[in-house]
């Protein structure tokens, strides 16, 4: 099958829950979100809002964080795990999470890489630690990285967090299942036993490493729409394939996924489609008459992989709020601005909880973004509606905007 990249973009979109209109806010679909997008990465930095419920927000509206707050903590039918990066999952995935979980201790020593091997040595190294920090959850958990008793801040890192033997330790617990982010006191973990949080009707099937890759692989997919191999592989679980290559020529084998080739994307242009996505890439050139603007998350599963971003979307984004102050060229914390099936524009936005006004330090027009009243109306309405959903009073603009939405957003 030969298809544009037109069409591609929009099944991308709509497998990600960007295209349509929003579904009921329900924590069913807080649920449905998870399980479509397959995770949802987690960043409590709240400069404007976590980056989490901006995600959740642009494709559902104002959902209300206490049913959040229910599915984590009280339901469990999600929970924080890193994949590597922190992420919102589906408790009912976790036989995928639990055979990551079981590389730390089971995977052959020639079958794991520098960061299982250093694992595994830090563990061997401090076996006594490990035991007493477990019997102190065991009997005062949940506790917070500071409160374990031999917590001592050394500046020492290791390339996750830092400070202290402790909280190496609790990575790696974690990482291995036997701890679990279990609630929060601000913006501190609270960790707890795994076997004590986790609801007793918890699926604990045990996958072997090809029965996870065959599921995992087919998840990515679905959520990507088309993908490359590479793509795939970098989307979920982020770098935690063992033999891709091979998951995928089985799955082909089996009818599972099929080759497809995407134009305007040169002779690299061939990628993979799951099957049962096949009558949805058929139909996406027919649908999305209304086109709505997204406020996009810097943390997003849509900007997951830049490279994918900029061969898609010809929209190049880089995470500023890493660079200097100095060379940044568009802002802090900028949002991507979606219309229809593409990327037009970027916000860099601030929220000033003392004064309850969301500053919108600075807007960009991307080269050939549509101008004119029905557009910049549209951005200005997204922006009122998310700085009401995060309480604010006001929303303030910069002097500058670009020419094309000058007439509304001032």
């Amino acid at each position: 099958m030969r298809i544009t990249l037109e069409r591609a973009r929009r099944l991308y979109l709509r497998k990600q829950l960007l295209a349509g209109k929003p579904a009921r806010a329900t924590a069913e679909a807080i649920l449905s979100v998870v399980r479509d997008v397959c995770y949802v990465q987690w960043d409590p930095t709240d400069a404007v809002a976590p980056s989490h419920i901006i995600s959740l927000w642009s494709r559902l509206g104002d959902f209300r964080l206490s049913d959040l707050d229910r599915l984590l903590w009280r339901d469990r039918k999600l929970f924080l795990y890193w994949t590597p990066v922190a992420s919102l999952v589906l408790t009912e995935d976790y036989p995928i999470y639990s055979a990551l979980m079981r590389r730390y201790t089971e995977s052959p020593p020639d079958n794991i890489g520098t960061g299982l091997a250093r694992a595994r040595k830090f563990l061997a190294e401090h076996r006594e630690l490990r035991k007493k920090m477990l019997i102190e959850l065991k009997k005062k958990g949940p506790l917070q990285l500071t409160q374990f008793q031999d917590y001592v801040r050394t500046g020492r890192t290791d390339g996750w967090t830092s400070g202290s033997d402790v909280s190496s330790m609790i990575r790696y617990l974690n990482m291995s299942g036997e701890v679990m982010v279990v609630g929060h006191n601000g913006l501190q973990n609270l960790w707890g036993l795994a076997e004590e949080f986790l609801p007793s009707s918890v699926d604990r099937t045990k996958l072997t490493e090809e029965e996870f890759e065959h599921e995992a692989a087919q998840r990515a997919l679905r959520a990507l729409g088309t993908a490359f191999e590479r793509e795939i592989y970098l989307y979920f679980p982020r770098d935690r394939y063992r033999n891709l290559k091979k998951t995928l020529e089985n799955l082909e084998r089996e009818g599972r996924i099929h080759r497809v080739h995407v134009e305007g994307l040169g002779r690299k242009g061939e990628q993979y489609v799951h099957d049962q996505d096949l009558r949805l890439l058929e139909s996406t050139d027919s649908e999305e008459s209304e086109r709505r603007i997204r406020l996009i998350a810097p943390f997003d599963t849509l900007l997951c992989d830049l490279a994918r971003t900029k061969r898609l979307f010809e929209f190049e984004y880089i995470h500023e709020n890493y660079l200097p102050v100095s060379k940044r060229k568009f802002g802090t914390f900028v949002h991507p601005l979606l219309w229809g099936d593409r990327l037009i524009g970027r916000v860099d936005l601030r929220m000033d909880r003392e004064k309850e006004k969301l500053n919108v330090v600075s807007v960009h027009a991307e080269p050939g973004a549509p101008g004119g009243r029905e557009v910049s109306s549209k951005i200005a309405e997204i922006l009122e509606q998310f700085g009401e959903f995060i309480g604010a009073k006001d929303l303030v603009y910069p002097a500058r905007v670009p020419t094309g939405w000058r007439s509304v957003l001032h």
